[in-house]
């Protein structure tokens, strides 16, 4: 076997937290060849196994007592077009965010409001990544996933994939069953323009932008996000934690009596999503700080490591801010990160 086992091997720059744990063996993944003759070794088929891309979802609170997998299958190829869209395959291991800027600097619309999202294109549909108005799963054409217990491949098209918010099939009847090996997305040729949602109007505005373009939108969102959220490089965080709640109609309009100001966005014939970070700045976690985590100032749905702080040091904020949460509005806060 070509493929290079490390042991003992630290996680820290695996994960955008920067927690200091080890996983058993460590494998980078480069080609499928080689991650199917791993997977039938009988060394490794009955031990614990992670898949990892680039450990921007996920907060770890002990060792990881078997096999980490992390995602580095690259290459980024056009392999359909016609008249209106083009079809785009790209490696799992890319860089999220260097998809996007390839997109735009060919002209494809449709993820220049998925900016600057931290990650890797295999774990992009996994979670159903969005921001800013816009989900994955508009422009999802089909993923190829490993089967982890067979080897055997299959090509997983939108359907099957089941996307819900933040959620997809892989993050529940099929949790840790496949292994994304690359990902196919359809295009626009011709951008239809989404800047309704938050600040982008007013962004572009501020930017003095005279003729809109997907390099345009996608410049007014980089913006908006080094402007709110800490680069993880200089602050260990995952973005958001967790995911704004959903609500039937009637406790909206029980809590609207108590709460004037609560924001809703209506999401569905009769629910209301509300922002997390709204419940959990009205309970005051807003830039507080516990010795070596806290709520990031700026954004109150970020969790940071501000120094050397251990997984259920983080874990422990995140559950004392669940519990405030759910003791003054009676709603329960679920993570968006993958907590191990």
């Amino acid at each position: 076997m070509g493929i290079h086992i490390q042991k003992n091997f630290s996680l820290k720059s695996f994960n955008t937290f920067g927690i200091d744990v080890k996983a058993r063996y460590l494998v980078q993944v480069t080609g499928v060849q080689d991650l199917y003759e791993l997977l039938m070794d009988e060394a490794f088929k009955t031990i614990p196994k992670l898949m990892l891309g680039s450990g921007s979802n996920i907060l770890f609170t002990r060792n990881f007592p078997g096999l980490v997998l992390q995602m580095a299958i690259e290459g980024i190829e056009k392999v359909k077009e016609d008249d209106r869209y083009v079809w785009i395959k790209a490696g799992a291991g890319v860089n999220w965010h260097t998809l996007v800027v390839y997109c735009i600097d060919h002209g494809y619309a449709g993820i220049e409001n998925l900016s600057l999202i931290p990650g890797t294109v295999g774990a992009a549909p996994m979670q159903n990544i969005g921001a800013y108005g816009v989900e994955i799963k508009e422009v999802f054409e089909a993923l190829e996933a490993l089967e982890i217990s067979t080897g055997a491949l299959k090509v997983f098209d939108q359907a099957a994939c089941t996307f819900g918010y933040r959620d997809s099939i892989f993050k529940n009847t099929l949790k840790g069953k496949y292994i994304v090996l690359s990902v196919t997305l359809r295009l626009q040729k011709q951008p239809l323009f989404r800047t309704e949602y938050g600040a982008i109007k007013a962004t572009l505005e501020a930017m003095h932008v005279k003729e809109l373009s997907i390099k345009a939108i996608s410049d007014a969102i980089i913006r908006i996000r080094q402007c709110k959220l800490p680069d993880p490089k200089q602050m260990g965080n995952a973005g958001s934690f967790f995911k704004n709640p959903e609500i039937n109609t009637t406790n909206f309009e029980r809590l609207q009596a108590v709460y004037p100001t609560i924001p809703g966005y209506k999401h569905g014939q009769a629910k209301v999503k509300i922002p997390a970070a709204w419940l959990i700045e009205q309970c005051g976690w807003k830039g507080q700080r516990r010795d070596k985590v806290g709520v990031h100032d700026r954004q109150a749905l970020i969790l940071v490591n501000y120094k050397k702080a251990k997984g259920t040091e983080i874990k422990q904020l995140a559950l004392d801010i669940q519990a405030s949460v759910a003791h003054k509005f009676d709603i329960e806060l679920v993570p968006e990160v993958h907590i191990i």
